[in-house]
């Protein structure tokens, strides 16, 4: 500041965790052009404020960096977030079908109502999904898709007719759709051995329109930014061809309208094209390419199909074809050649330890120096690989896949196995760079607060402890893994990830304590103010004045509109509350209060709480 710069914004009053060891917990922080420019006591950062200089207080409340998601799908997810009824958070089947129930009556013809993943069947108190009939009886003409993780998918009568599915239509390769004794289909899609069946049936339903889409990533980013996330990095996806379906992200960021910073990875698409895919790519487009808002990061998580081991943990673990490591090592030396960085999908010890056969002879006469590549999920990882990775100098990001699928796992592979799955403590004594995510938005839920429940707890969403003590991490462990750790994912080391001078101001204002709330709760919180560059890009409570306006949301009938995205417990005080108020003797399986089955009962259909009886549970009136 010797040249009299005074700072944009000033934060006061707030608890802050810088993870910057130099300073982690200082009294004030203040922010110029766009970055971090001092930490420190109040009084020494009250000095650097002009005339202009806005100067926020914070109330006690925890700050951190803004968080970063080292795997998502949220160019993809963007696309299609409006569109979505999301199951996310919800805690019964019951609550769940009465959502669906109403998104039926408001949808309109030739549209489908879709729940694409980020729940699981552990969630919900009945410990089970809804049955075909339970999906006809609530939408006899809607046709409804419902996405189960990458296991399964279940279509009532009318999608099945929408997409064309009848006795005649084959089993397509890797897939099963399940047929009764007539040889008609049931409705029921199963992956047996990989979701390919999944993706393609989905995606022979509607699509939005290109302004809509644009609104829909919008919604989604700020869904986001209400979480505490401020980046991502995008592991491309199924049907997510560079450069066609990147345009709305690419025409958001050059209108100035993102909200994260996302890094891109690019995803092959055809099986047996693979290597054409990367030799095109790598003509017209570069690792770095961009800016710190949106930037290309390299290639993957798909590389070449026949190494991809899809996880579905009701089915046995699918061996990969003999050809897996001519097909893998083409394109590996491709992306060495162009110094492209990769990530690799990889489930289970037995696709790591062929995928680095591969690697180590590619080593040997093209170093893979230099290059930060990665493997994603890594569930059943052993020392031997770990310390693999390590002699070679890549990364490990792994995903709260496991608090989703956990109970599954153990009833395969033995609650022994589930408790080093992925052994993240081992990664991180290796010294293995190591980083967290979430793998949203279909085979797990977007919030980050799940997975960092999950690193600290241990448990699935379902209740069950899978991991012992050795295998947990502090709070300050897990942070770390959402922040600092997370940029050398996408090249970015010491740009973000802390609150410190020179790196980009984006950090998340907590409106509860992410380090005093208790275990159980970590999963429920949110922001209530999230910074980008310094700039407000969401705000709550006493801070909504400060953030942009809301954006309609686009089409007017989307579930977005009506539920939001994830769906909040209540908190118990407020659950006592609620029951006392309502006086009913049925109660929810959930939240122990009035079942709103039976408090609906004696509503008048005039109230407007009635509104919340049609939905199954008193707790979306609170």
């Amino acid at each position: 500041m010797a040249d009299k710069t005074f700072a944009d914004t000033i934060l006061v009053n707030g608890r802050f965790t810088t993870l910057d060891r130099a300073q982690p917990s200082p009294e004030a922080v203040a922010i110029t052009a766009g970055r971090f420019s001092a930490t420190g006591r109040e009084v020494d950062i009250r000095a650097l404020a002009g005339p202009s200089t806005k100067i926020i207080d914070l109330g006690g409340r925890r700050v951190i960096p803004g968080l970063i998601d080292s795997h998502m799908h949220i160019i993809r997810g963007g696309l299609n977030y409006t569109l979505e009824l999301r199951w996310d958070g919800v805690r019964s089947l019951a609550d769940a079908m009465a959502m669906l129930k109403k998104q039926v009556q408001a949808t309109p013809p030739g549209q489908w109502v879709r729940v694409v993943g980020g729940f699981t069947k552990h969630q919900f108190a009945e410990k089970r999904l809804p049955t075909l009939d339970e999906i006809n009886a609530a939408a006899p003409d809607t046709p409804v898709f419902i996405l189960h993780l990458y296991d399964r998918a279940l279509m009532n009568r009318a999608a099945l007719r929408a997409v064309g599915y009848d006795r005649s239509t084959p089993n397509p390769p890797g897939g099963e759709i399940q047929r009764d004794g007539n040889g008609d289909p049931t409705g029921l899609l199963i992956a047996r051995p990989n979701a390919l069946i999944l993706y393609a049936t989905l995606a022979a339903g509607p699509k939005l329109p290109p302004d809509q889409q644009l609104n829909s990533t919008r919604h989604f980013m700020r869904e986001m930014n209400r979480l505490g996330v401020t980046g991502v990095i995008d592991a491309g996806g199924g049907f997510q061809n560079y450069p066609d379906d990147y345009a709305i992200i690419q025409k958001l960021h050059a209108d100035g309208q993102l909200t994260l910073r996302i890094a891109y990875n690019l995803f092959t698409q055809k099986r047996g094209e693979e290597l054409e895919d990367f030799t095109r790519w790598g003509k017209m487009v570069r690792p770095g390419d961009g800016d710190d808002s949106l930037r290309m990061n390299g290639a993957g998580e798909m590389l070449v199909f026949s190494a991809a081991d899809f996880e579905d943990f009701q089915e046995p673990r699918p061996d990969m074809p003999p050809g897996m490591e001519g097909d893998l090592e083409a394109v590996v030396r491709k992306l060495v050649e162009n110094r492209w960085p990769w990530r690799l999908h990889a489930t289970y010890d037995e696709t790591i330890t062929r995928a680095l056969d591969v690697f180590e002879t590619v080593n040997r006469d093209m170093p893979l120096a230099g290059l930060n590549w990665f493997f994603d999920h890594a569930e059943t990882i052993s020392d031997r690989n770990i310390d693999r990775i390590a002699a070679l100098g890549g990364g490990i990001a792994v995903q709260h896949r496991m608090m989703f699928q956990g109970e599954d796992f153990v009833e395969r592979y033995g609650a022994k196995a589930a408790e080093r799955s992925p052994p993240v403590r081992r990664i991180l004594e290796a010294g293995v760079p190591l980083g967290a995510g979430t793998d949203a938005t279909r085979v797990a839920s977007y919030n980050p607060w799940v997975s960092l429940s999950w690193l600290v707890t241990g448990k699935t969403l379902g209740g069950l402890t899978m991991y012992p003590a050795r295998n947990r991490l502090s709070r300050e462990e897990a942070l770390r893994l959402w922040t600092e750790a997370n940029t050398w994912f996408s090249s970015e080391t010491g740009k973000k990830g802390q609150i410190a001078p020179g790196q980009l101001a984006d950090l998340a204002v907590l409106g509860r304590d992410f380090f005093a709330v208790p275990e159980d709760e970590i999963q429920d919180i949110e922001a209530v103010m999230t910074m980008l560059g310094g700039e407000v890009v969401y705000g709550g409570a006493d801070f909504s004045s400060l953030a942009p306006p809301a954006i309609p949301i686009l089409p007017d009938w989307s579930p977005v509109a009506t539920f939001g995205g994830y769906q909040k417990r209540a908190h118990k005080a407020v659950e006592r509350a609620a029951a006392a108020s309502c006086g009913c003797a049925s109660e929810c399986a959930v939240h122990g209060h009035a079942h709103a089955s039976a408090w609906a009962a004696h509503v008048p259909a005039s109230d407007p709480k009635s509104f919340w009886g049609a939905l199954g549970c008193l707790c979306w009136a609170v």
